[in-house]
């Protein structure tokens, strides 16, 4: 399923001689710098994150003001959704780094008695972040705090569209970081373009599908692993079961916070035919206590964002108005102001399934109802529009609950609320097939940019194994023959 946080990208393109010349060096920096870091310890590491912690506190002021020049963040939301969750991230790998980089002691099958074994973790090298813009704090500093955590030199790429936290992020880190260790380009898709033809040893990327397709050949040049973050529809089931006074008030967060501009937002919802008018009245009622009663309070409420800009604002539009001419209903009603990219927050129902907003991602604040008479049906709708990064279920039914995670296959799955899956450090965050590869926060972070190492030791000179070294004899065979049937049994 296409993503529409990134648009089609257009063929390389040509930087000035300054930029190119600026990441060669930093990349040439970094690689004399990857050897050094690949030694430090964890308290050395350690020290690192606390100081990262420490400029991200100092700076959260001009962080407010930087998201909201940028696209009217609220600056609740920018604690809530911001540096709150970065602030996890560097709690949880402050407290466990020592016991990540401790050699991992594996046991030794028969076979090989007289070794013993452990896997080490290593630093990969020189890492690239490249950052979408709908979270640009969030989903820029908490993969670096994986990388550092790791021992990896780093560059990172934030969003053009958000300019005045792109600016104030190269800043802050400044603060903590020596460019050889932690580096911000900025710039457009161009400098992005010629980042990717270095060789770097992690990409870590979040964003739209067509980019990560051309970032998984970028690196595919140079052998690199990837960290794709890549989105897609993120479904919803209501059942006849579910609080719909609960599932309308958690939905409505999970959707309409960042107007919308959420990668594991809900992206339309199913909802049991006996419960739909309910949930639709629930559902609108909850944007009204929100965000204001009519479409002027809503316009004027200072809790809810703007549309990143004017592309995005006219595709969503479009998207709409589509709906709306194949026969959906809005409710409350909607506006729309081009001149502050506001879209009002929006439920819509009677939405036909070929319509562009249940073919692509929508990342905005419209949110498509769907009837459904038996959860078969709304499974079946799901899995035909392919494996979304979130499917949340709404339902008192353990049996329900269970039907859906057996029948359906996502990168998470959150049970009676939103959003929170991303939130919880010990539990892996990324998509499946087409919504994403790899996984990420706290220990997964650490691991994406870290080489498992295997290491044997042998402790025996006469090895039993040496018995079925060359030349096969009679003998050789039937210890071979005897060994088969022993790990055969």
């Amino acid at each position: 399923m296409p993503s529409t946080r990134e648009a089609d990208p257009p063929p390389a393109e040509i930087l000035p001689p300054n930029l190119t010349a600026e990441i060669e060096r930093l990349f040439t920096l970094q690689g004399r710098q990857a050897e050094p870091l690949r030694r430090t310890t964890a308290a050395q590491r350690i020290r690192k994150l606390r100081r990262l912690r420490a400029a991200l506190m100092a700076h959260r002021p001009a962080l407010h003001a930087a998201l909201h020049a940028d696209f009217r963040k609220p600056p609740e939301e920018v604690d809530l959704t911001e540096i709150g969750p970065v602030l996890i991230e560097l709690r949880h790998a402050i407290a466990h780094l020592p016991a990540w980089m401790r050699p991992k002691k594996v046991r030794t099958p028969f076979y090989l008695i007289g070794t013993s074994a452990e896997v080490r973790y290593e630093p990969k090298g020189r890492g690239l972040i490249l950052a979408p813009w709908n979270y640009p704090v969030n989903l820029t500093l908490g993969p670096l705090v994986g990388a550092v955590a790791a021992g990896c030199p780093v560059i990172l790429k934030p969003s053009e569209h958000c300019p005045h936290t792109g600016r104030l992020l190269k800043e802050l880190l400044a603060t903590v970081f020596p460019e050889s260790e932690v580096a911000v380009i900025e710039g457009d898709r161009r400098v992005a373009q010629a980042l990717l033809r270095r060789p770097f040893d992690h990409i870590y990327f979040t964003g739209g599908t067509a980019v990560g397709r051309l970032v998984m050949q970028a690196a595919a040049e140079h052998l690199a692993s990837v960290t794709l973050e890549l989105g897609g529809k993120s479904p919803v089931i209501v059942d006849e079961t579910a609080d719909v006074e609960d599932a309308a008030e958690k939905i409505a967060f999970g959707k309409f916070s960042n107007a919308g501009q959420t990668c594991i937002a809900p992206d339309h919802v199913f909802v049991h035919e006996s419960r739909h008018d309910a949930f639709v009245q629930a559902l609108t009622a909850q944007i009204r206590a929100f965000y204001g009663a009519d479409a002027g309070a809503r316009a004027a409420s200072p809790g809810y964002a703007r549309i990143v800009n004017d592309h995005h604002f006219a595709r969503l539009r479009a998207c709409y108005d589509e709906a709306l001419a194949a026969g959906a209903t809005p409710f409350p009603g909607a506006a729309h102001r081009a001149g502050d990219r506001f879209i009002d927050p929006v439920v819509l129902t009677g939405v036909p399934p070929d319509v562009r907003l249940m073919r692509e991602e929508i990342f905005g604040p419209l949110l498509p109802v769907i009837p459904f008479r038996h959860l078969d049906e709304a499974v079946r709708r799901i899995n035909e529009g392919g494996r979304p990064l979130t499917l949340y279920v709404f339902s008192r039914k353990r049996d329900n609950v269970a039907y859906v995670l057996d029948r359906t296959t996502a990168g998470s799955t959150c049970v009676n609320d939103t959003l929170l899956p991303f939130i919880h450090p010990e539990l892996p965050f990324g998509g499946a097939g087409p919504s994403g590869i790899g996984r990420a926060h706290g220990y997964r972070t650490f691991l994406a940019f870290s080489n498992e190492r295997a290491v044997l030791r042998q402790r025996l000179r006469r090895t039993p194994l040496k018995r079925f070294y060359p030349p096969y004899t009679r003998t050789t065979r039937r210890l071979i023959a005897a060994l088969l049937k022993l790990l055969g049994a």
